[in-house]
């Protein structure tokens, strides 16, 4: 009996229809970060467990993939960025200048359960500035945010903007001073489960209802502070109109190492979460042995992200294929002429498939339709007589007979 070969659960391959989408957002990605002075950064797949647990709060704590590799070393696979970027800094602490501001994109894994938009391996894109406290830098990460998406097609998403220095101020005022990390993961649950189901959460974790409720009710009525008002203002200055940003005081964000400003990205179709989350994280890098860095930051969910483009068809005029022209091959005796011309357009900057073996040209037009490939390079024995190349648009149908600097020229002005 076979085995049936799938994949695991949470778990995806990537066929070139959506890579194309998902290098397309990476490149733009990329493009945005480095415009704004940010540099790449890469961290190991692998950390030793101890860099990654205890990080971001109980619940997150048991989503982290540990186990003992061969060396009796106890590992884990990353989490998120954030952490691991942050022991570079205790680690190479006189080697950085700060502010150092930078980026990496790579893949993170969580034991969780798989849903729409939730996945046990992702790509997680994060661009973080350590080194200062100033708004104006937590202003400019959530403005990269904008620009990234605005960048790619995005029409319509909010960013919202809270800040944990608000919700400590309403906890005291609620009278609750111990366990805050634990409430704060309940009230970050508003949105998903509501407010009757936080409250009952709540009470589960020995606060009364009234306490409850009187919670809830003084986050309603929140306002920003000074230093948030600041943040909010500075954004403007940046360029982001203000119908793609507010304040909002029920935004708690669940990782217990936010100290300030914390936000999210949202949008209306499809129903999918957050598709951007971030915040300020002045105290990891000290309790990972380091100095006392501030920093904040933010990460773009890659995944999420391109399941909305898909969903709402928000690129329609992708280029459905990187290759620009498939060179056929007409027999035995013209390969060296194909594999010339071939090497040519490739050296012009031409991206080119050559087809492997010789085959009927119907048969290779088909191929180079199936896979949207626009034109197709013909060189049979009439094109070597004629010292010509036949060109044929996938298109229209049309054929044209150019001499090969014709040909080469006509490529360039394409690309």
């Amino acid at each position: 009996m076979k085995t049936k070969i799938q994949t695991l659960k949470g778990f995806r391959d990537f066929l070139p229809a959506t890579m194309r989408v998902r290098n397309y957002c990476l490149n733009t990605f990329k493009q945005v970060f480095e415009s704004f002075g940010f540099e790449p950064l890469e961290t190991p797949t692998l950390e030793y467990a101890s860099t990654l647990t205890g990080k971001y709060g109980t619940e997150a704590n048991k989503l982290i993939y540990t186990f003992t590799d061969k060396g009796g070393r106890k590992v884990g696979l990353r989490y998120d960025l954030t952490v691991p970027t942050s022991k570079v800094l205790a680690m190479y602490q006189n080697k950085i200048p700060l502010p150092f501001k930078r980026y990496q994109i790579q893949p993170v894994w969580r034991a969780d359960k798989p849903q729409k938009g939730r996945y046990r391996e992702f790509i997680q894109s994060d661009f973080d500035c350590f080194g200062s406290t100033s708004p104006t830098t937590d202003a400019e990460i959530i403005a990269i945010t904008y620009y990234c998406l605005k960048n790619i097609g995005f029409k319509q998403f909010k960013i919202n903007i809270n800040s944990r220095q608000i919700l400590d101020s309403l906890l005291n005022l609620a009278g609750i001073t111990s366990n805050k990390d634990s409430i704060l993961q309940s009230l970050d649950k508003i949105t998903k489960i509501g407010q009757d189901a936080v409250i009952s959460e709540l009470i589960s974790k020995n606060i009364t209802k009234a306490k409850a409720e009187n919670i809830l009710k003084l986050i309603k009525l929140a306002k920003p502070d000074q230093n948030l008002s600041q943040v909010l203002e500075s954004v403007s200055s940046f360029g982001v109109p203000k119908d793609f940003f507010s304040f909002d005081p029920t935004l708690v964000r669940g990782l217990d190492y936010y100290t300030g400003t914390i936000f999210e990205t949202t949008v209306t179709k499809p129903k999918i979460g957050s598709i951007s989350g971030g915040g300020r994280f002045d105290n990891l890098i000290s309790t990972l042995g380091g100095p006392n860095i501030p920093a904040v930051g933010s990460s773009l969910g890659l995944d999420r992200i391109v399941d909305c483009i898909i969903d709402q068809n928000l690129l329609p005029n992708l280029t459905q294929s990187s290759t620009q022209v498939l060179v056929s091959l007409f027999n035995q005796d013209l390969i060296d002429k194909s594999i010339k011309i071939t090497t040519q357009l490739i050296d012009c900057g031409i991206n080119t498939f050559l087809y492997p073996t010789p085959d009927k040209l119907s048969k290779q037009f088909k191929f180079a339709s199936d896979k949207k490939i626009p034109y197709v390079v013909i060189i049979g024995p009439d094109e070597i007589k004629n010292n010509t190349i036949t060109l044929k648009n996938m298109s229209t149908g049309l054929q044209q007979n150019l001499k090969q600097k014709a040909l080469l020229d006509l490529f360039k002005n394409l690309i």
